[in-house]
């Protein structure tokens, strides 16, 4: 940092290092976490020189707040050729303290990492967390591994599946208050996949209710031929209705599953890449930020080329476009799928409709049973009506996230 620098910034004795909302950090290493490039706010924040930051391992700014489970999750991902996000507070070298929320990747030769300023209430929320962990740590000998395996016990406690998951929702938290806090429209992308997400994890409660309706309606015909049984010869018909009755319905419960919420067919694929999208979204967006704070900085970086920084960034944003296209491509062929697989499951149910009706007339011919049977079948009736409600929501969820702005 020069003279002028230092001279113009004006930083307090303790607390938190100067840094507005709207900068971006970038920074690149080898392999091995080693500084061979970054940008100028990273040497203006942390108050090091380029001579101190340069081939100078990451650590060099790692704060003794920060819990080694953190460092040891994102190192993990790294190695097994994920992108990774968390919350990360760093040091300066006269002691002062920042926090970014950093999204890191790998590149050719090492690793990437664009970090913004977190305002999201979910940053307060892992503030506290860290801080529960550090202590573990600290008092009790927690290894890095068994801090990593808190840390994401406590993530799934507070209602996400894996690390990945709390990833998503905390970029995308961090992106809008982002917005929000500097006066801009929140990211209609990043709102329309997040609307997409909750469409997606209704699908998967309403599928999922309705294999269990399904579940619950193959009793009833049961029932029907019990019934019909106690009752021969009269009650041949409703015993071959009801036979019928039962096998229809099972195929139309086995072909949903089959052909919708089972392992690796639609709403797998779907839910798989919105999350994918939004992640890879959210990741193109600070990476262009990045690239603008690059291009708007135009200092002397202590010998590093700035086009190659750029042109690195660019290529990646490139990139990572692309796979959030094929995502979000992937997403609306599978939603229409199910919108196909509602209409056809709508057709089927004519044919159920049919039987049931034929069972409530054969069950007038039969007096002294009439009643009972006539209960079993408005049983049926409440079955399908509630099994065609749970079908139409299901295609509206597919539709909206096949078009979620409505066109």
């Amino acid at each position: 940092m020069s003279f002028v620098d230092r001279r113009i910034e004006t930083r307090p004795k303790s607390g938190a290092a100067p840094l507005e909302l709207k900068e971006v950090f970038f920074a690149r290493t080898d392999e091995r976490g080693v500084i061979e490039s970054c940008n100028y706010l990273f040497s203006r924040v942390s108050h090091f020189d380029w001579n101190e930051i340069i081939g100078a391992p990451y650590n060099l700014v790692r704060h003794p707040d920060m819990p080694s489970g953190v460092f040891q999750l994102i190192w993990d991902t790294l190695k097994d050729g994920d992108a990774v996000c968390a919350y990360v507070k760093n040091k300066s070298k006269d002691g002062l303290f920042y926090w970014v929320f950093a999204i890191m990747l790998p590149v050719e030769g090492g690793y990437l990492s664009a970090q913004i300023t977190p305002s999201s209430d979910m940053f307060t929320k892992m503030q506290s967390m860290y801080a529960e962990l550090l202590k573990l740590e600290q008092n009790e000998g927690v290894s890095p591994q068994e801090s990593k395996e808190i840390l994401l016990t406590w993530i799934q406690d507070h209602g996400f599946e894996t690390y990945r998951q709390f990833a998503i929702h905390a970029m995308s938290e961090e992106l809008i208050s982002r917005d929000l806090k500097l006066g801009n429209k929140p990211d209609q992308t990043i709102k329309d996949l997040r609307e997409m997400l909750k469409n997606s994890n209704q699908l998967l409660e309403e599928t999922g209710g309705l294999i269990k309706d399904f579940e619950a309606m193959h009793t009833i015909p049961h029932n029907l031929r019990v019934i019909a049984s106690r009752i021969e010869p009269s009650g041949g018909p409703i015993t071959v209705l009801s036979q019928n009755y039962g096998a229809m319905s099972r195929d139309m419960s086995d072909w949903f599953e089959r052909n919708v919420v089972g392992k690796n067919t639609n709403f797998t694929v779907i839910k798989e890449s919105i999350d994918q999208s939004l992640f890879v979204t959210g990741m193109v967006r600070i990476l262009t930020e990045c690239g603008s704070q690059l291009q708007s900085e135009r200092r002397d970086l202590g010998g590093i080329d700035l086009e190659t920084e750029r042109a690195l960034l660019k290529n990646l944003v490139q990139k990572q476009s692309a796979r959030a296209s094929k995502g979000m491509t992937n997403v609306t062929g599978e939603a229409q799928r199910i919108i196909n697989a509602c209409s056809v499951m709508h057709r089927h149910f004519l044919g159920l409709s049919s039987t049931r009706v034929l069972c409530k007339i054969e069950s007038a011919r039969l007096p002294s049973t009439g009643e009972t049977l006539s209960d079993i079948i408005e049983q049926l009736g409440a079955f399908q009506e509630r099994i065609s409600q749970r079908l139409e929501h299901i295609a509206h969820l597919g539709e909206n996230i096949r078009c979620p702005d409505g066109d």
